[in-house]
């Protein structure tokens, strides 16, 4: 084949494989720069379309795992409440039992016993009234039909899922009566410790007195309402605690799990997306010593037009 000066075959090729390997390097440089193979659309436009929805679900999951930490705050201000006003042999509902036992002593002096009552009357309520986060409290509420009423049940987020399109918010529903103590403006006390028992001329255990009791066998029949009325209370409270002694387990297992799965969609992402930082940095050597050898067989090629001046000298 001749020389030609308007058409360099050599120089042609030369570029075109240059322009090739600039290409691949800019690439190849990209990858390093970001630590993905697919960081745009133009990448690859499946694998990021995937990567996006799942950076988003866990986005979402990041949300829920912060709202359980939230519920599970929540949780374990009532539970302990809860534990408090049962109380021990010094304090709360297991005390009052005690001291209601040993206002049967005949003889008694039933009215100091009652200051002690009182005390732990007003103490328990106190811990009730005191067990509110964020606003929420379950252990006193309002009843009443306003504004303020406190709602008959809470949600609380507990996981995500998304199948298609379509996501589902997943919940721990908690229902407040289960767990009242006490109760603020209904027409009638409807928590454990301020429900009347015995009709209208009987007592709830808020409003407990024995200050005026004797020995009389009347007033002993009393006495043993009151010590059956205080049981019966425990026995309610404790169950009270049971239930969120169970809530609290199932946020702590849901928690860990939002945080595993959390885990696992990061490393579903970096499998789609991630660059092999190993293989990158070769590639870079290979490509970067092609693009030497690139522009030199360009210099040589362009060095044959040069070459036919001499044959006109």
């Amino acid at each position: 084949m001749g020389s030609s000066l308007l058409t360099n075959s050599s120089a042609m090729t030369a570029l075109q494989t240059l322009r090739n390997v600039s290409s691949q390097l800019a690439t190849t440089q990209n990858r390093i720069s970001t630590g993905q193979r697919v960081s745009t659309a133009s990448d690859n436009s499946a694998y990021w379309s995937i990567a996006t929805s799942m950076r988003s679900d866990n986005a979402a999951l990041s949300a829920v795992s912060d709202s359980l930490g939230l519920s599970a705050a929540m949780v374990d201000t009532e539970y302990t409440a809860l534990n408090t006003v049962i109380g021990d042999k010094d304090s709360g509902l297991t005390k009052l039992q005690a001291l209601l036992v040993e206002a049967k002593t005949a003889g008694i002096d039933r009215t100091k016993i009652q200051s002690e009552v009182t005390q732990i009357q007003q103490d328990m309520k106190l811990k009730a009234n005191s067990a509110t986060i964020n606003g929420i409290n379950w252990l006193s509420i309002d009843t009443s039909t306003g504004s303020t009423a406190t709602p008959t049940s809470f949600n609380l987020v507990s996981s995500y899922s998304r199948v298609g399109g379509t996501p589902t918010i997943g919940s721990i529903t908690v229902t407040t009566a289960t767990y009242a103590l006490y109760t603020t403006g209904g027409a009638t006390k409807t928590g454990i410790l301020d429900t009347v028992s015995g009709g209208s001329t009987g007592a709830s255990i808020d409003t407990i007195s024995i200050s005026a009791l004797t020995d009389s066998a009347a007033d002993q029949t009393k006495l043993d309402g009151y010590i059956t009325q205080v049981t019966t209370a425990i026995n309610s409270v404790a169950s009270a605690a049971a239930n969120l002694g169970a809530v609290k387990n199932r946020i702590a297992t849901n928690t860990e799990f939002v945080k595993n799965l959390i885990d696992s969609v990061d490393r579903g992402v970096g499998q789609l997306v991630d660059a092999d930082m190993n293989a990158e940095s070769t590639r870079l050597q290979a490509l970067q010593t092609q693009q030497q050898l690139g522009v030199q067989a360009l210099s040589i090629a362009n060095q044959n037009s040069q070459s036919i001046l001499s044959l006109f000298r």
